[in-house]
């Protein structure tokens, strides 16, 4: 499938499977995902807070990692997740998280991140929770992201799945007065009193 592709195709084929060989090849206005070979189309650009928290979020994670080797992207920013190989037409999901960290260079490139970063961090949506839900779910597990971190906006709430023997154990649901720590960027740590009051 290594030819340009337009939305009228894409439609009709929805489940693929395709690669990030192909997703190169896309010429269409509204930003994708693949996860598993199956393409998702992005939600139209996000709400005022959505841009609000993940701003908030990537300032403070930019400030702290201040000369250290981690960086931080915020989306869009491609994440190629490989399972096999390196390939590019065997590469199978490829997803843009509102925020990562990533903590070895050796995965980043011109066309972003290959491999899992340490930390994800995405915010919830109306229209995406499935995916971010159950979907990137498993493949962030899968892939080795240690840290996946989910933000409900509406019901000011975070919740962190920490990677433990290749499978993710759940935090208690965090609220407004917690301060989440980072088990894999030691040192970090988020004020969710001051994230949330910034959505009031």
């Amino acid at each position: 499938m290594n030819q340009a592709i337009g939305e009228d195709e894409l439609v009709a084929a929805e489940y693929g499977p395709y690669s990030f060989s192909d997703y190169l090849q896309w010429d269409l206005e509204e930003r994708m995902e693949i996860i598993k070979g199956r393409y998702f189309k992005m939600n139209a650009a996000p709400k005022r807070l959505h841009q609000k928290i993940s701003l908030h979020i990537a300032t403070e994670l930019y400030q702290f990692l201040k000369g250290k080797p981690c960086e931080v992207y915020g989306a869009p920013f491609d994440v190629r997740l490989p399972v096999k190989s390196l390939k590019n037409e065997e590469i199978f999901t490829v997803v843009q998280p509102d925020i990562c960290v990533i903590c070895d260079p050796k995965k980043l490139d011109d066309a972003g991140c290959l491999g899992a970063p340490e930390l994800i961090i995405e915010i919830l949506s109306p229209g995406n929770n499935k995916k971010e839900l159950q979907y990137k779910y498993e493949v962030y597990e899968e892939s080795g992201v240690k840290e996946y971190w989910i933000i409900h906006p509406n019901e000011q709430t975070l919740l962190v799945y920490t990677l433990k023997a290749d499978k993710y154990v759940p935090s208690r649901l965090y609220t407004g007065g917690d301060i989440v720590k980072s088990a894999c960027i030691e040192g970090f740590a988020l004020d969710l009193e001051s994230l949330f009051k910034e959505m009031e």
